[in-house]
């Protein structure tokens, strides 16, 4: 497996556009747990205020994200929680929890509390959720330079940087996004790479990404969410880069 590619993906099965039930969502996670694909994180992302349902149901997820959604930070000692997202404001949480403090669309990132990353939004379920390459990069080129970790949600549905009819605006490809971290990494600007839709191009880089710099890159990025599990696997497969 390569080091770029290696638990990049979370499961996030539970949120739109896909919004699985929850006990659909565990049965899913369940069989990808046990297929055991080293592109999945295998950690389980739940929204604060469906923790009681998730407590309800079976079976339960070996490793978890927990994405803040409600006024207070619920208890969660029960539950293998790795990390909380939150929007914008830090939160106390137990020792060896970390915590990803989003940062708002269209605004510069600012370095996190002591401990903490950031992460960014890459879509929604509108055009305006999207951002631009120019922001997408300088959160990225942020976040190297400070050495802050980060996560990645929303949109990145594909590998590849293509154009969705349906909402009329272009989607940011997972594959961009690594290498646009890599580019960083090695002092060059990110934004070519996450607006480039030339596949070939993109696979060749990403062969010849230097395992120092991919180690480094993927400190960095840490995962990103996606509701689907097997799109990722089945676009990387498909473009020959594992």
């Amino acid at each position: 497996m390569s080091t770029l590619f290696g638990a990049l993906v979370d499961d996030a099965g539970l949120f739109p556009p896909t919004s699985l039930h929850m006990d659909e969502a565990l049965a899913r996670h369940q069989r990808d747990l046990d297929e055991g694909n080293p592109v999945l994180t295998h950690r389980f992302l739940c929204p604060s205020s469906r923790l009681d349902t998730l407590r309800r149901a079976k079976p339960r997820p070996n490793r978890m994200g927990l994405i803040l959604d409600t006024d207070t930070l619920p208890g969660f000692d029960d539950l293998p929680v790795d990390f909380v997202e939150v929007r914008q404001r830090p939160v106390e949480t137990p020792p060896g929890v970390r915590v990803f403090v989003e940062v708002p669309a269209g605004t510069p990132p600012a370095l996190p509390p002591e401990g903490a990353g950031l992460k960014v939004r890459c879509g929604g379920l509108t055009a305006d959720a999207f951002p631009t390459v120019h922001h997408l990069g300088g959160f990225i080129q942020f976040c190297v330079e400070n050495g802050i970790p980060f996560k990645a949600t929303a949109g990145l549905h594909h590998a590849v940087r293509h154009f969705d009819p349906a909402l009329g605006v272009d989607r940011h490809g997972f594959l961009n996004l690594v290498l646009a971290v890599c580019e960083a990494v090695e002092r060059r600007d990110p934004v070519p790479v996450l607006r480039s839709t030339d596949v070939g191009q993109l696979v060749r880089l990403a062969l010849a990404v230097p395992e120092q710099t991919a180690k480094r890159a993927r400190e960095l990025l840490v995962s990103y969410g996606s509701c689907s599990t097997s799109t990722p696997i089945d676009d990387l497969n498909t473009l020959g880069v594992l």
